[in-house]
């Protein structure tokens, strides 16, 4: 991620949150990785943000969660919004010394990559999994790379995948897809978007 893109987030802070008119979709994706957990549960949340709402409602579960964000004001929400969880202030490509998780998390965090460092980054996920080994992924539906955009006014880069090419990346790394589906949400008062979201498992 760009140093643009870390400074976006930092002035984007709360209102990331606030802008969020419709999050059914990723709490239905949590409730599901929630039955599918023993307890105990370690789960790694790339890309956690302000904690808002998965790390929250995993964490409100009994199950660890380790966060990781490059944004320093995102994840000082995270602590309030969320308390309990481990936040760590580094690039989501940065796996080292993380140790190992039941299941991985990525909402709206790989959007923020260019798409050649999402395989290597999947296939190093791939590598701190163990039990279940589940991943869960979730993009804006599109065919782009590093196309720049104006977030709640603030510029930055996003890329995306239409859903076949997506689960080819992900089956490329060493995971079997689950499921895939397509929901069509309001991410923004008035503004409707297809939201993908995978469901893998390490293989």
């Amino acid at each position: 991620m760009s140093t643009e893109q870390k400074t976006a987030f930092d002035l984007i802070g709360r209102r990331y949150d606030e802008s969020f008119v419709e999050r059914d979709a990723q709490l239905g994706e949590g409730a599901w990785l929630l039955g599918q957990l023993g307890r105990p549960a370690r789960v790694l949340d790339l890309g956690c943000g302000s904690g808002l709402p998965t790390a929250k409602q995993l964490l409100d579960a009994g199950v660890e969660v380790v966060g990781t964000d490059e944004s320093a004001v995102m994840l000082e929400l995270a602590e309030t919004q969320a308390p309990g969880g481990q936040y760590l202030h580094r690039d989501l490509r940065d796996l080292a010394d993380l140790g190992e998780f039941d299941a991985a998390v990525a909402f709206f965090s790989l959007i923020m990559l260019p798409k050649a460092d999402i395989p290597p980054l999947l296939r190093g996920v791939r590598e701190l999994l163990r039990g279940p080994r589940l991943l869960q992924i979730a993009m804006v539906l599109g065919d782009f790379d590093r196309f720049p955009i104006s977030f709640l006014g603030v510029p930055t880069e996003v890329c995306a995948y239409p859903p076949d090419e997506l689960r080819q990346v992900v089956e490329d790394a060493g995971f079997e897809t689950m499921e895939l589906r397509e929901v069509a949400a309001e991410a923004e008062p008035n503004r409707i978007e297809v939201q993908i979201y995978l469901r893998a498992r390490a293989v």
